[in-house]
């Protein structure tokens, strides 16, 4: 990939909160550009402050933010960079949220529930985004709570050819960890060239909230499982799922998972897991405190630098994704 002339490097303009500095630093290296310096100021009182250091005007801009922990904090940042620069005259704002924050809230399970997924669209629209780039949304309709262009961009190549490479697929079966996930399990499933298999979870009447029994659906005994998923959080269902697999009689269980959010007792659980590897991308960063002997950490960077070359460029993201 060349680098952008100094005519596109005066009007693309890459800018990225605090949450992952690791990610913005390598797409900015396969942009060929340079993060704009910022000053960002947290007061005591935990208000955020931001001013760029150069001119934006009539610039496209790119503002990323991994929505980590403590997601409120990461938000509200990106709120107020996207704020700084509508005032400051940016001719296009692109949000760019890896991690679409809040988006297992997207829709009402009981009354009086919020929707907190289209309350983040209306905030990043109300704050001055004219355009959403997120990888592998929680659920698809997230994408018609942003009244402007959304650009849904998929792990999957990435998780699936690193997958393809490293193992042999002859003995091998893609497995949904629960009804919700097929689709993305039939994706994983097409480009693998593997059979398919899916688990069905029962709640016990007996147990509040409890997920105990695990029905395999599909033939497992003797293969080399792929369970895959959106995101890894806890850690308690998917590990719960790669034990169902064992007892059916599973050889060895991998995980793909795009985005890793990995709370509380998560590394715990996944290093005691039935897991022979956990493979995650890095839309998130991996918590301090995590050590997590099976895992691989595969990179989006190149992803989300040539969705922001065809964005800027007015080039087809859908091209693009059709390509990997």
């Amino acid at each position: 990939m060349t680098d952008l002339t100094k005519k596109d490097v005066k009007h693309l303009m890459l800018f990225a909160g605090r949450s992952h500095p690791q990610l913005a630093a390598q797409i900015a290296s396969l942009l060929g550009t340079e993060l704009v310096p910022s000053r960002m100021v947290t007061y005591a009182n935990s208000e955020v402050y931001v001013r760029f250091e150069e001119s934006v005007r009539g610039c496209d801009a790119f503002v990323l933010q991994s929505h980590c922990a403590p997601v409120n904090d990461y938000l509200m940042e990106q709120l107020i960079m996207i704020d700084a620069l509508k005032r400051a005259s940016a001719r296009h704002i692109t949000v760019i949220a890896p991690f679409y924050p809040y988006a297992r809230q997207d829709k009402k399970h009981a009354g009086r529930e919020p929707i907190s997924a289209r309350l983040v669209a209306d905030l990043y629209q109300a704050a001055g985004a004219t355009r959403i780039m997120t990888v592998d949304l929680h659920a698809a309709q997230i994408q018609g709570f942003f009244d402007g262009p959304v650009d849904h961009l998929y792990g999957m190549p990435l998780l699936a050819d690193y997958v393809k490479e490293k193992y042999d697929l002859s003995n091998f079966v893609v497995v949904s960890p629960d009804a919700g996930r097929v689709r993305t399990a039939d994706l994983y499933s097409d480009r693998l060239g593997c059979p398919l298999a899916i688990i069905h979870k029962r709640r016990d009447p007996n147990v509040a909230n409890t997920v105990t029994v695990h029905e395999v659906v599909g033939d497992v005994e003797g293969k080399t499982c792929l369970l895959v998923d959106d995101l890894i959080d806890t850690a308690g269902t998917i590990c719960l799922a790669a034990e169902a697999l064992k007892v059916k009689g599973a050889g060895r269980v991998i995980a793909a998972v795009t985005h890793p959010v990995l709370s509380g007792p998560a590394a715990d659980r996944l290093n005691r897991s039935a897991f022979d590897e956990v493979i995650v991308t890095n839309t998130l960063p991996l918590p301090p405190e995590v050590n997590i002997d099976k895992l691989t950490v595969l990179s989006i960077a190149p992803l989300l630098a040539k969705a922001i070359r065809a964005v800027f460029e007015d080039g087809s993201v859908a091209a693009l994704m059709s390509k990997q």
